[in-house]
């Protein structure tokens, strides 16, 4: 993990975006914190790049509504999410979290669900419960592609893909194949399968930036889904690479 064990700053990622010609990204939290939410808004009104945040806030707290309301004077902030991956087996039948995630509708808010592929069944009992709230996947839910397993995990997204209101972020995937040895043709398999489920309007590419660089740099994780996504046409390229993220996040 000593490569994520430094600072990486806006200034470090614009000449990554400019590169690979990207116009912008979304910031997405990483720590659970009010404050990380507030430093990232303050990232995003220093850099124009950063076209919306993702951030954090106790959607349980007695005062959520309170809290939404504060927020709702920043523009830029455009949904949240919690580390479900790190919580334990019932977290997502809690009814408390539940209700705070449904109130994310009132006020315009998406919800990004950051789970592994264990926790898909209780996944989808969470997002049965949620119609109105715009939901995106991340990381493809994180499957086991470093042992190829995908039986259980492709029969709990197809039925994840018949919610219209569930999106899924293509992202996340090196750091969830052999580090050392992993290669495009190793993510195929799982992108056939969205493809087939979500289709091109519900994907969005993520780069999982900078976790990513402990299995890959930027180029590599963004030349493997370029190699796979080379087969579809022009716009649903498009859509992939920005346009359903710009619909979605409503940048």
């Amino acid at each position: 993990m000593q490569v994520l064990q430094k600072s990486y700053l806006p200034d470090d990622l614009a000449p990554l975006l400019a590169k690979h010609q990207l116009a912008g990204c979304v910031a997405v939290q990483a720590d659970q914190s009010e404050t990380e939410t507030n430093f990232l808004l303050s990232l995003a009104h220093q850099h124009a790049f950063i076209k919306g945040v993702v951030g954090w806030i106790d959607l349980r707290a007695a005062g959520l509504k309170a809290r939404l309301a504060h927020y709702q004077s920043f523009p830029l902030l455009k949904g949240f999410r919690h580390l479900v991956q790190g919580e334990p087996d019932g977290f997502l039948s809690d009814k408390k979290f539940i209700a705070g995630v449904k109130l994310l509708a009132q006020y315009d808010y998406t919800y990004d669900l950051l789970v592994y592929h264990h926790q898909l069944p209780a996944a989808l009992a969470f997002v049965n419960e949620l119609p109105q709230v715009n939901i995106v996947i991340d990381h493809i839910a994180k499957p086991s592609i470093r042992t190829g397993e995908k039986t259980k995990w492709e029969l709990n997204m197809a039925a994840l893909s018949t919610f219209p209101n569930v999106y899924c972020k293509v992202s996340g995937m090196v750091t969830e194949a052999d580090w050392q040895r992993w290669k495009p043709q190793d993510f195929f398999p799982y992108l056939d399968e969205l493809m087939e489920t979500f289709g091109p309007q519900r994907l969005l590419y993520g780069s999982d930036w900078p976790v990513c660089l402990l299995a890959s740099s930027y180029q590599q994780q963004y030349d493997a889904l370029q190699l796979y996504i080379n087969q579809l046409s022009a716009a649903e390229q498009h859509a992939i690479m920005g346009e359903n993220a710009v619909r979605f996040y409503k940048l």
